[in-house]
């Protein structure tokens, strides 16, 4: 008769205690091995452009040929580096901007993504911003803000955009603004990057 193959742990049973499970994880960590959970609210006003910026971020095979606006929110995932990302693609239309804070609490990082081209509502998406900077819910997580649509001649310098959206005010939390383009995915690799490397250190 052939011995089993499988592990026999105390009890009986076949799979490794909890403890161990535990250590495992926390050893595949160190090594390199395991990816770290990180969730991400994207937010910005409609049209910005964030949910092209969360799908140039997924493996190609996984991007999406046409991109539908968002209604309410959407959950997307892709991985980088060490770390595994949940993203909540929440709707950047007036009346649904007050869902955002329900998901302040959970948010470990925030992407605000801010079309450049739109000068006229860079006030509106000021507000919002600021909104969130003095929610109670939103802990001091980091901000990446994408300069999106840079390559519009029009647009607005992320420089011009990090002053008008009063950035250097932000004390409490590291930000980063990044001159992006999402149909390009321009700068898109470079603003992720940084925050993979906050979050890796924190």
């Amino acid at each position: 008769m052939q011995g089993s193959s499988r592990a026999n742990y105390p009890g009986g049973r076949t799979e490794p205690p909890a403890a161990e499970m535990g250590l495992f994880k926390r050893l595949l960590a160190r090594l390199g091995w395991s990816k770290k959970a990180v969730s991400v609210l994207v937010v910005g006003l409609d049209n910005s452009g964030k949910t092209t910026i969360i799908n140039r971020l997924k493996p190609k095979k996984a991007q999406a040929a046409e991109i539908a606006p968002t209604v309410g929110f959407q959950v997307d995932e892709f991985s980088k580096s060490n770390l595994k990302f949940t993203v909540f693609d929440m709707s950047g239309a007036g009346r649904y901007r007050n869902l955002w804070e329900q998901y302040f609490r959970d948010a470990q990082a925030v992407i605000f993504v801010v079309d450049t081209a739109d000068k006229l509502r860079m006030c509106v998406a000021k507000d919002e911003l600021d909104y969130m900077l003095g929610s109670e819910e939103l802990r001091p997580v980091p901000i990446l803000f994408f300069a999106n649509k840079s390559d519009i001649p029009t647009s607005m310098t992320a420089a011009d955009c990090a002053t008008s959206l009063k950035l250097d005010a932000i004390q409490d939390r590291p930000w980063q603004i990044v001159p992006s383009n999402a149909l390009t995915g321009a700068g898109v690799e470079d603003g992720v990057d940084w925050l993979c490397e906050y979050m890796a250190k924190s």
